[in-house]
């Protein structure tokens, strides 16, 4: 069984962005979206105008916690050979309910992709705001960078 991170978020955290489950890559080094064909860092950057891609981890981290951003996933566990969400099994979901004590100014959720926005209908009725990113995955190569930046923009508004 593979464990998943704690989430990255304080009070001040806003916006919540939630893949589905750390890759192999991420994994290895303990690092959300490690995989240097991921494109989240870059996309996240963009959105708020920082150059994330060129900052150690840790400072990539404070920056998003900065702006209100936090990081999580919707699994804390399952079992997977690979990184595809494909390839995912005996999931168990994170403790949504408690993480509003650990960040009680959330008002949105945002999804990195398919496999974490199955759990969108779920966040909404919770009462927050929901939205459905495409992938920032090498897996997901339908969109190009640009294309996917005018979705993930949506992030801010």
């Amino acid at each position: 069984m593979l464990t998943g991170f704690p989430p990255v978020a304080d009070a001040n955290t806003h916006t919540l962005i939630l893949g589905s489950f750390p890759g192999v890559a991420s994994l290895d080094v303990a690092q959300y979206y490690a995989h240097p064909r991921n494109q989240f860092w870059r996309l996240i950057g963009a959105v708020i105008d920082e150059p994330l891609i060129e900052l150690p981890y840790e400072q990539r981290l404070i920056t998003l916690l900065q702006k209100g951003i936090g990081l999580w996933d919707v699994l804390a566990a399952c079992e997977r050979a690979g990184s595809l969400d494909t390839a995912i099994r005996n999931a168990t979901p994170n403790d949504f309910a408690s993480f509003r004590l650990h960040a009680p100014g959330l008002k949105r959720l945002c999804f990195n992709g398919k496999t974490s926005g199955r759990f969108e209908p779920v966040i909404r009725a919770a009462g927050f705001e929901t939205l459905v990113l495409p992938s920032s995955s090498p897996a997901n190569a339908i969109l190009s960078f640009d294309q996917k930046l005018r979705i993930w923009r949506d992030i801010t508004q």
